[in-house]
């Protein structure tokens, strides 16, 4: 493919318009023979660094910008990382117009939105992508993950992949970090989807009201969109943008509403309502937040033409999603655990306040928060706890690189401004030992903040830590003790 073809007018082109491009990069550890190599300032360091290294690796071309004295066809633009999006589009062959492209943006609530969608969607039959946080999948062949939206020229070549599968459509998580960075620049969304907003990443946004505009953009490059309309961010969401709205929720009038709603330890019940009529559902998942999930997924769903039985079937079939209000298997032990990926103060206490809705024992959480990131959170986390705990151990996260006593300390902050009982353990594994060791019958062990995830990154190492292989580990430690 030629320079010129996958290049928009706004970008100067220093040299040869007619080079080939054979591949394209923004990692100089990955060129190859006839690549274009990206030169992106991250907030690390700077690509343009690496730009010799990467002509040296074979590189035909650089997009810079400034221009390098280096004696190769530069690109020269304004932007970086948007007019990487829209030459990675270009050189993929524009692949999100052959799938009807589904985006969910909000603090909470994405991973499983969109395992309900990808559900339903398979429900009528289609063949669907999925990009999210724990893992991606085309159809049920599943693809390692690094990060919730993958880097554009990443993100582009699986659209790609997906489209050349034989994919339908595509339901994404949209990060409020890829909206920023311009990850999907060039995409126009079939429907749009704002699940909620709270705390979060304001070590990168610095602020709530940064926060909340950047995933507001999501809204600005889609053709319709649904929104939660309990949630207080709702108007500003919908404010000024001229699109087909459906609004869902539980407490506001919206289009699509639950009502009846029962919950139990194995799930929860409840009617949806709206012009369409009312259709009684049962899913699998517990919870007022796997409610809102659901209204979420029905209301995308319904934006594209499915019918409400085929919305039925497809959220009934859906199982737990991994690290999201997991049950793990703990034999013919008296207690429960329940595993979740809780990391805010939000999800935190919506997840506290579940389990206490059913709990017939004591509530007892185990958590920490990761270093490297939003401070503020961590003594709101730690109140939180306390409040809707019987017993805390205070523990480590991710630490990455602080002090994790230190980390520990900041949620004893909070955790002391109520009468629950903790104590802190800094080692995790310890931790959950600790709270296994001490259950009760009937109690609840909430094994909140990592979830799905597979490592506990310390001093910026990542060790191998799966929290479902270490709770099997200390039940059979504890059962041969």
């Amino acid at each position: 493919m030629k320079l010129a073809e996958i290049c928009g007018r706004d970008m100067r082109i220093v040299g040869d318009a007619q080079t080939e491009i054979t591949n394209v990069a923004y990692d100089s550890r990955k060129v190859c023979k006839g690549a274009l190599f990206f030169c992106i300032s991250g907030y690390k360091t700077d690509g343009h660094k690496y730009a010799q290294a990467a002509v040296d690796k074979g590189a035909v071309a650089l997009m810079v910008t400034r221009p390098l004295d280096i004696d190769v066809t530069q690109v020269v633009v304004d932007d970086a990382r948007v007019a990487m999006a829209h030459i990675s589009r270009a050189f993929y062959g524009n692949p999100d117009e052959e799938l009807a492209m589904i985006g969910i943006t909000g603090t909470k609530g994405k991973t499983t939105t969109t395992y309900m969608i990808k559900s339903v969607m398979e429900s009528a039959g289609k063949k669907i992508g999925l990009i999210g946080t724990i893992i991606n999948m085309i159809g049920v062949k599943e693809l390692h993950t690094d990060r919730t939206t993958p880097e554009s020229p990443d993100l582009f070549a699986l659209l790609r992949q997906m489209a050349d599968e034989g994919c339908d459509a595509v339901v994404m998580e949209v990060s409020s970090h890829s909206l920023f960075l311009g990850r999907v620049a060039g995409i126009i969304y079939d429907v749009g989807v704002f699940s909620n907003l709270s705390r979060d990443h304001l070590d990168f946004h610095e602020t709530f009201e940064n926060y909340m505009a950047a995933k507001k953009l999501l809204f600005q490059i889609s053709k319709r969109a649904a929104v939660n309309a309990d949630d207080a961010a709702a108007s500003f969401m919908m404010d000024g943008i001229n699109i087909d709205w459906l609004t869902y929720g539980i407490k506001e009038k919206a289009d699509v509403y639950a009502k009846n709603i029962e919950i139990t330890p194995k799930g929860v019940s409840f009617d949806m309502c709206g012009n369409r009529g009312m259709l009684p559902l049962n899913l699998n998942i517990p919870g007022i937040f796997s409610v809102y999930n659901a209204l979420a997924a029905a209301s995308a769903c319904m934006l594209l033409g499915v019918g409400p039985e085929t919305i039925k079937t497809g959220l009934e079939a859906m199982p737990c999603v991994a690290g999201r209000f997991e049950v793990l298997d703990t034999g013919n032990r008296p207690f429960t655990i329940i595993l979740d990926y809780a990391h805010t103060p939000d999800s935190l206490e919506n997840t506290l306040l579940t389990v206490k809705g059913f709990v017939r024992g004591r509530v007892i959480t185990v958590f920490g928060c990761g270093g490297d990131r939003d401070r503020g959170k961590r003594p709101m986390m730690g109140e939180i706890a306390g409040r809707l705990s019987t017993f805390t151990v205070i523990t480590s996260d991710n630490p990455r690189t602080e002090n994790p006593f230190s980390i520990i300390e900041e949620i004893e902050e909070g955790i002391k401004k109520t009468d629950c009982e903790y104590t802190c353990i800094e080692n995790r594994r310890d931790a959950i030992r600790y709270a296994i060791q001490n259950a009760n019958s009937d109690d609840i062990i909430v094994l909140a903040g990592k979830g799905h995830e597979t490592y506990q990154e310390i001093n910026g190492v990542k060790y191998p830590f799966d929290e479902k292989i270490v709770v099997e580990e200390l039940l059979n430690e504890n059962t041969k003790s």
